[in-house]
């Protein structure tokens, strides 16, 4: 059976202490209440070793939003993967949109992410998803099957298996826009055929693929229910506790 996953992208927000806070009271909460679901926090690097103390990472896995391209040296400013692993994070998102269009993160350096993520053992969260004028003109599909062809599907099998994908309409992100439900599945049902023909169906069947793009707990419940939407990548709805146990109990 395929993961079901909740998970928060904080972006560039909340300042060490709020943070810490946040986390403390997500873990209380769902503590108290088990989740129906996987739930991940992905935070600023400058939180991760911080919160990974208070979290309890059998109900909430602790993620990084990014990692540096190489293994270490004379790279000021930039995180590897190695660090990020050495903090408690399980997880690392890669290839979020707004990295590959504000610091032009290429299928090329994702690949090189990808590959030093895993060998530090991180789980990737791997982004995928077209433009508004790319949707529009009706390419999505090819957008997103050259984004995996780039940088993921030169994995085996064996490592495909730790890549999560996140759906992500970029045309969707933060504009209170959403893809509808049905245009969501379709996507997400292409995804997961592009999958099988390389790897097959059993593990087409088990990958993970999250729908992120103004996800929020008044639209969860019928995004989740279709067949191939696993959970969500979470933006804004992530940095308030309510709100993003809203939609993590759309899993029940």
């Amino acid at each position: 059976m395929r993961k079901k996953i909740v998970a928060g992208n904080w972006k560039m927000n909340m300042n060490l202490q709020d943070g810490i806070a946040l986390a403390k009271e997500l873990n209380e909460t769902l503590t108290a209440e088990k989740p129906n679901c996987g739930v991940v926090i992905c935070t600023p690097f400058i939180h991760l070793a911080s919160i990974a103390q208070f979290l309890n990472q059998e109900v909430i896995g602790l993620g990084a939003e990014n990692c540096a391209d190489k293994e270490k040296g004379a790279f000021t400013g930039e995180v590897s993967a190695e660090m990020v692993k050495s903090t408690g994070a399980q997880y690392v998102i890669l290839g979020h949109s707004e990295r590959r269009e504000y610091y032009h993160e290429t299928p090329e350096i994702l690949k090189e992410k990808v590959l030093l993520a895993l060998k530090n053992g991180l789980k990737v969260i791997f982004c995928i998803g077209e433009t508004l004028a790319e949707r529009e003109a009706g390419t999505q599909n090819e957008v997103v099957k050259a984004e995996l062809e780039g940088s993921v599907f030169n994995l085996s099998e064996e490592d495909f298996r730790k890549i999560v994908i996140a759906y992500e309409p970029i045309w969707a992100i933060g504009t209170g826009k959403t893809a509808t439900s049905d245009q969501a599945e379709e996507i997400h049902a292409y995804i997961r055929s592009i999958i099988a023909e390389k790897y097959g169906k059993e593990v087409a069947e088990d990958t993970t693929i999250l729908y992120g793009g103004s996800c929020k707990a008044s639209n969860a419940p019928e995004l989740f229910a279709k067949p191939d939407i696993d959970g969500g990548l979470i933006g804004g709805a992530s940095l308030k506790a309510a709100d993003f146990k809203g939609i993590i109990d759309a899993w029940k």
